[in-house]
Protein backbone atom coordinates (compact mmCIF):
# COMPACT_ATOMS: atom_id res chain seq x y z
CA UNK A 1 0.00 0.00 0.00
CA UNK A 2 1.49 3.40 -0.70
CA UNK A 3 2.17 6.02 1.71
CA UNK A 4 0.29 9.30 1.57
CA UNK A 5 -1.00 12.04 3.72
CA UNK A 6 -3.55 15.06 3.31
CA UNK A 7 -2.33 18.61 4.77
CA UNK A 8 -4.49 21.58 4.32
CA UNK A 9 -2.58 25.09 3.66
CA UNK A 10 -4.49 28.63 3.05
CA UNK A 11 -3.78 30.48 0.18
CA UNK A 12 -2.83 34.27 0.56
CA UNK A 13 -6.59 34.76 -0.53
CA UNK A 14 -7.87 32.66 2.49
CA UNK A 15 -9.41 29.64 0.71
CA UNK A 16 -8.23 26.82 1.83
CA UNK A 17 -5.93 23.58 -0.26
CA UNK A 18 -5.84 20.34 0.45
CA UNK A 19 -2.48 18.33 -0.75
CA UNK A 20 -2.43 15.01 -0.66
CA UNK A 21 1.48 14.13 0.05
CA UNK A 22 3.10 11.42 -2.24
CA UNK A 23 4.82 8.74 0.12
CA UNK A 24 8.53 7.47 -0.31
CA UNK A 25 7.05 4.15 -1.99
CA UNK A 26 5.82 6.34 -5.22
CA UNK A 27 8.18 8.83 -5.49
CA UNK A 28 10.70 5.91 -5.67
CA UNK A 29 8.83 4.46 -8.41
CA UNK A 30 9.02 7.55 -10.09
CA UNK A 31 12.95 7.79 -9.60
CA UNK A 32 13.41 4.10 -11.26
CA UNK A 33 11.03 4.91 -14.29
CA UNK A 34 13.24 8.70 -14.91
CA UNK A 35 16.07 6.18 -14.18
CA UNK A 36 15.56 3.85 -17.08
CA UNK A 37 14.71 6.72 -18.90
CA UNK A 38 17.87 8.07 -18.82
CA UNK A 39 20.05 4.66 -18.66
CA UNK A 40 17.90 4.29 -22.40
CA UNK A 41 19.12 8.09 -23.40
CA UNK A 42 22.45 7.08 -22.53
CA UNK A 43 22.51 3.62 -24.23
CA UNK A 44 21.73 5.16 -27.73
CA UNK A 45 24.14 7.99 -27.70
CA UNK A 46 26.95 6.19 -26.38
CA UNK A 47 26.30 3.51 -29.49
CA UNK A 48 26.53 6.42 -31.63
CA UNK A 49 29.25 8.24 -30.23
CA UNK A 50 31.47 5.10 -30.18
CA UNK A 51 31.90 5.73 -33.68
CA UNK A 52 33.92 9.00 -33.00
CA UNK A 53 36.54 7.77 -30.73
CA UNK A 54 38.10 10.34 -28.33
CA UNK A 55 35.67 12.92 -29.21
CA UNK A 56 32.62 11.06 -28.93
CA UNK A 57 34.13 10.20 -25.19
CA UNK A 58 34.30 13.82 -24.27
CA UNK A 59 30.59 14.35 -25.59
CA UNK A 60 29.39 11.28 -23.90
CA UNK A 61 30.74 12.57 -20.23
CA UNK A 62 28.79 15.97 -20.98
CA UNK A 63 25.79 14.00 -21.45
CA UNK A 64 25.94 12.06 -18.77
CA UNK A 65 26.34 15.67 -16.72
CA UNK A 66 23.48 17.17 -18.58
CA UNK A 67 21.01 13.90 -17.70
CA UNK A 68 21.93 13.65 -13.94
CA UNK A 69 21.67 17.64 -13.49
CA UNK A 70 19.49 18.90 -16.18
CA UNK A 71 17.12 16.21 -16.57
CA UNK A 72 15.48 16.41 -13.23
CA UNK A 73 15.84 20.42 -12.82
CA UNK A 74 14.68 21.57 -16.04
CA UNK A 75 11.21 18.92 -16.55
CA UNK A 76 9.98 20.00 -13.06
CA UNK A 77 10.56 24.25 -13.89
CA UNK A 78 9.25 23.80 -17.52
CA UNK A 79 6.45 20.72 -16.94
CA UNK A 80 4.47 21.99 -14.05
CA UNK A 81 6.69 20.00 -11.60
CA UNK A 82 6.80 16.71 -13.35
CA UNK A 83 9.78 14.53 -14.66
CA UNK A 84 8.33 12.04 -17.15
CA UNK A 85 8.36 9.42 -14.12
CA UNK A 86 6.52 11.81 -11.89
CA UNK A 87 3.89 12.07 -14.29
CA UNK A 88 3.40 8.78 -15.37
CA UNK A 89 3.35 7.67 -11.11
CA UNK A 90 0.26 11.09 -10.71
CA UNK A 91 2.94 13.19 -8.49
CA UNK A 92 3.71 16.50 -8.94
CA UNK A 93 6.45 18.99 -6.95
CA UNK A 94 4.82 22.18 -5.52
CA UNK A 95 5.74 24.35 -2.96
CA UNK A 96 4.70 24.18 0.20
CA UNK A 97 2.20 26.41 0.30
CA UNK A 98 0.41 24.65 -2.84
CA UNK A 99 2.16 27.27 -5.00
CA UNK A 100 3.19 25.85 -8.65
CA UNK A 101 7.19 25.23 -8.58
CA UNK A 102 9.57 27.94 -9.70
CA UNK A 103 12.70 27.43 -11.24
CA UNK A 104 14.45 28.56 -8.28
CA UNK A 105 13.14 25.83 -6.77
CA UNK A 106 13.58 23.37 -9.08
CA UNK A 107 17.22 24.03 -8.99
CA UNK A 108 17.70 24.07 -4.78
CA UNK A 109 15.70 20.48 -4.19
CA UNK A 110 17.80 19.20 -7.42
CA UNK A 111 21.52 20.66 -6.65
CA UNK A 112 20.55 18.88 -3.08
CA UNK A 113 20.40 15.57 -4.42
CA UNK A 114 23.92 14.82 -3.90
CA UNK A 115 23.29 14.93 -0.30
CA UNK A 116 20.45 12.76 -0.05
CA UNK A 117 22.27 10.42 -2.06
CA UNK A 118 24.98 9.57 0.40
CA UNK A 119 26.35 6.90 1.31
CA UNK A 120 24.22 5.33 -1.65
CA UNK A 121 21.38 4.47 -3.25
CA UNK A 122 19.20 7.98 -1.92
CA UNK A 123 19.38 6.27 1.31
CA UNK A 124 19.65 9.38 3.38
CA UNK A 125 16.82 11.01 1.24
CA UNK A 126 14.66 7.97 1.96
CA UNK A 127 14.97 7.85 5.69
CA UNK A 128 14.45 11.43 5.47
CA UNK A 129 10.83 11.42 3.76
CA UNK A 130 9.99 8.80 6.42
CA UNK A 131 10.76 10.57 9.25
CA UNK A 132 9.91 13.69 7.66
CA UNK A 133 5.76 14.91 8.49
CA UNK A 134 5.79 15.90 4.95
CA UNK A 135 7.50 12.72 3.24
CA UNK A 136 10.25 15.63 2.80
CA UNK A 137 13.91 15.11 1.56
CA UNK A 138 16.48 17.39 2.29
CA UNK A 139 16.29 19.02 -1.10
CA UNK A 140 12.82 19.67 -0.71
CA UNK A 141 13.70 21.14 3.21
CA UNK A 142 15.97 23.69 1.76
CA UNK A 143 13.58 24.37 -1.59
CA UNK A 144 10.37 24.57 0.65
CA UNK A 145 9.00 22.11 -1.81
CA UNK A 146 6.74 19.01 -1.30
CA UNK A 147 5.49 16.06 -3.22
CA UNK A 148 1.94 15.76 -4.29
CA UNK A 149 -0.63 13.68 -5.90
CA UNK A 150 -2.47 14.75 -8.75
CA UNK A 151 -5.49 14.59 -8.81
CA UNK A 152 -6.77 13.38 -12.16
CA UNK A 153 -9.39 16.29 -13.88
CA UNK A 154 -13.11 14.85 -14.15
CA UNK A 155 -13.60 14.92 -17.71
CA UNK A 156 -17.59 14.54 -17.84
CA UNK A 157 -18.61 17.67 -16.98
CA UNK A 158 -16.67 20.47 -18.40
CA UNK A 159 -19.00 22.83 -18.51
CA UNK A 160 -19.74 25.09 -15.41
CA UNK A 161 -23.53 24.23 -15.15
CA UNK A 162 -25.18 27.54 -12.94
CA UNK A 163 -25.74 30.78 -14.44
CA UNK A 164 -25.30 34.04 -13.19
CA UNK A 165 -26.77 33.90 -9.87
CA UNK A 166 -26.86 36.55 -6.60
CA UNK A 167 -26.03 35.35 -3.07
CA UNK A 168 -28.49 35.51 -0.95
CA UNK A 169 -26.55 36.31 2.37
CA UNK A 170 -24.54 39.55 2.88
CA UNK A 171 -21.35 38.96 1.19
CA UNK A 172 -18.12 40.74 3.25
CA UNK A 173 -14.25 40.85 1.57
CA UNK A 174 -13.32 37.44 3.07
CA UNK A 175 -16.29 36.13 1.73
CA UNK A 176 -15.65 37.64 -1.81
CA UNK A 177 -12.04 36.82 -1.90
CA UNK A 178 -12.65 32.97 -1.16
CA UNK A 179 -15.60 32.40 -3.70
CA UNK A 180 -13.51 33.73 -6.73
CA UNK A 181 -10.42 31.75 -5.32
CA UNK A 182 -13.14 28.93 -5.83
CA UNK A 183 -13.75 30.00 -9.60
CA UNK A 184 -10.59 30.69 -10.79
CA UNK A 185 -9.14 27.00 -9.27
CA UNK A 186 -12.25 25.32 -10.16
CA UNK A 187 -10.52 23.28 -13.14
CA UNK A 188 -7.89 22.27 -10.40
CA UNK A 189 -10.48 20.53 -8.15
CA UNK A 190 -12.20 16.44 -9.01
CA UNK A 191 -15.90 17.28 -9.00
CA UNK A 192 -16.08 15.06 -5.49
CA UNK A 193 -13.73 18.07 -4.48
CA UNK A 194 -15.80 20.43 -5.79
CA UNK A 195 -19.03 18.91 -4.69
CA UNK A 196 -17.58 18.78 -1.02
CA UNK A 197 -16.72 22.69 -1.07
CA UNK A 198 -20.15 23.75 -2.13
CA UNK A 199 -21.78 21.85 0.28
CA UNK A 200 -19.50 23.99 3.07
CA UNK A 201 -21.62 27.24 1.50
CA UNK A 202 -25.13 24.77 1.06
CA UNK A 203 -25.32 22.63 3.46
CA UNK A 204 -29.07 22.00 3.15
CA UNK A 205 -28.81 20.84 -0.54
CA UNK A 206 -27.66 17.84 -1.95
CA UNK A 207 -24.11 17.81 -3.91
CA UNK A 208 -24.89 18.62 -6.95
CA UNK A 209 -27.70 21.28 -6.03
CA UNK A 210 -25.02 22.58 -3.81
CA UNK A 211 -22.08 22.97 -6.37
CA UNK A 212 -24.73 24.41 -9.03
CA UNK A 213 -25.93 27.10 -7.05
CA UNK A 214 -22.06 28.03 -5.82
CA UNK A 215 -21.22 27.85 -9.33
CA UNK A 216 -23.98 30.78 -9.94
CA UNK A 217 -22.99 32.90 -7.29
CA UNK A 218 -19.03 32.41 -8.10
CA UNK A 219 -20.16 33.88 -11.63
CA UNK A 220 -21.82 36.28 -10.74
CA UNK A 221 -19.07 37.69 -8.89
CA UNK A 222 -16.34 37.07 -10.86
CA UNK A 223 -18.93 39.02 -14.25
CA UNK A 224 -18.89 42.11 -11.09
CA UNK A 225 -15.33 42.08 -10.32
CA UNK A 226 -14.24 42.76 -14.70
Amino acid sequence: MLIDERVDVETPEGAILTLSLAGPVTRALAYGIDLLIRLLVFAVFAMLLSLLGKAGSGLLMILMFMLEWFYPALFEALRHGQTPGKKAMGIAVVHANGSPLSFNGSLIRNLLRTADAFPLFYLLGFITTLINPRFQRLGDMAANTVVVHIEPADTSHKSRDGEPLAPDWPVNREDQLALLAFHERHDQFSRARQEELAQLAYPELDPQQALQQLNGVTRYLQEGAR
